[in-house]
């Protein structure tokens, strides 16, 4: 059936008003990277105002929404309730390093997880996507010894029905399975590979910016093993990334299978030819190599030291493949563009700028940023390092 877009009607501002859901506003804060009285003083009002629209005790005056729609550089059909509705227990998402990244910046990141939720449930009104399907595995966060991360991950790779041998393209498994990947836009690329699972659809966002097929296929496993084990438990500690760490391990490079090919010296041949067999760095392979106990940490540390040497730990030697694609959504937008539903139609649907909903459906990490420095308006002496606004904010 196709969309008869004359018939959607923009939303006003008295209407924004008397709908407004603030759980909007903080999104809109949040992806713009502003701290409530910073978006307080542009919009004349007090810290504490902000935090009563946010909260919902206090609903916004239409002229203050219209003021926070220049602000933001979001339209007054953004501060109505989106599609997609976060269970109330929202689950924190999983950050590799909570030291590295200031809180403004997670934040941000965040923000696009739930905007690619919006995105997602809009989709789903008119496709079907693959019900979740994760087994969850309680794991104890304080026990560092335990095998539970490996028991995990091949209880995972049952579970999926993975064969013995090399895990094929990572990403279509995981969508195939119910679980949304997408790429961060380029402003984000401070903030490493998440994930989260909020009630909507667990979702891993992986950083543009490494272009690196191996270590992406990495991280992927990673942050599956974090959807596995690590739903509800406190994020960024040293033993919880350790345990995703041991998991993809697990799920990519499978003890029953690698321990008699790993070698116990550094064979550059044999570990390049895994390298291209297993779809993993060499650096991942050194590591397991050693955690399984073949190779010495003598020779482990030797040979980390060569790579080091050869400029081998930022790029390993050898063609680089593409970076597996997300397809989940860029297909759903094929198939509905094919009956007349522009993205133009599907943004609104999403209650999202043109912009954000591009680089949510993107098959590939979207370099580009999404409003270039020229375009975006006003001093950002507010911003954070590694913060960059996702909207075009205006004085």
């Amino acid at each position: 059936m196709v969309m008869d877009s004359s018939r959607r009607t923009e939303v006003q501002v008295g209407d924004a008003s008397r709908l407004f859901d603030g759980r909007r506003l903080t999104l809109a804060r949040q992806l713009v990277g502003l701290r409530k009285n910073a978006l307080a003083a542009k919009i004349d009002k007090s810290a504490t105002a902000v935090a009563a629209y946010e909260n919902n005790t206090k609903r916004p005056a239409p002229a203050t929404v219209a003021q926070l729609c220049l602000t933001l550089g979001v339209d007054p059909s953004f501060f109505l309730p989106g599609p997609h509705q976060p269970t109330a227990s929202i689950a924190t998402p999983h950050f590799r390093s909570l030291r590295s990244t200031t809180q403004l910046a997670r934040d941000q990141a965040f923000a696009y997880g739930m905007i690619a939720g919006d995105v997602g449930a809009a989709l789903e009104r008119h496709v079907e996507f693959p019900e979740s399907n994760i087994p969850r595995l309680s794991v104890d966060v304080d026990d560092e010894t335990s095998a539970m991360p490996e028991e995990a991950a091949r209880l995972l790779r049952k579970h999926w029905g993975i064969k013995a041998g090399p895990v094929g393209h990572l990403v279509r498994l995981a969508e195939n399975n119910g679980i949304v990947v997408v790429f961060s836009p380029a402003q984000t690329g401070a903030v490493d590979a998440y994930s989260f699972d909020d009630g909507y659809r667990p979702t891993i966002v992986l950083n543009p910016a490494k272009e690196d097929y191996y270590r992406q296929r990495f991280d992927v496993a990673h942050e599956i093993g974090h959807l596995v084990m690590h739903v509800y438990a406190e994020p960024g500690s040293k033993v919880v990334e350790t345990q995703a760490h041991r998991f993809a391990a697990e799920l990519l490079l499978p003890e029953s299978e690698l321990r008699d090919v790993l070698p116990s010296k550094a064979d550059w041949r044999v570990l390049a030819a895994l390298k291209e067999t297993y779809g993993v760095s060499i650096q991942a392979l050194l590591y397991r190599s050693r955690s399984l106990g073949v190779m010495s940490d003598v020779t482990y540390r030797n040979a980390i030291s060569y790579l080091s040497s050869k400029g081998w730990r930022r790029r390993e030697p050898g063609e680089m493949p593409a970076v597996e694609q997300s397809s989940l959504y860029p297909r759903a937008i094929e198939i509905l563009s094919g009956v007349g539903m522009n993205e133009l139609a599907l943004a609104k649907e999403a209650r999202v700028t043109v912009g954000l909903f591009r680089a949510v459906t993107a098959r590939v990490p979207v370099c580009e940023e999404l409003f270039s420095e020229s375009q975006v308006i006003g001093s950002q002496s507010h911003l954070e390092e590694g913060v960059i606004p996702l909207f075009r904010e205006r004085n």
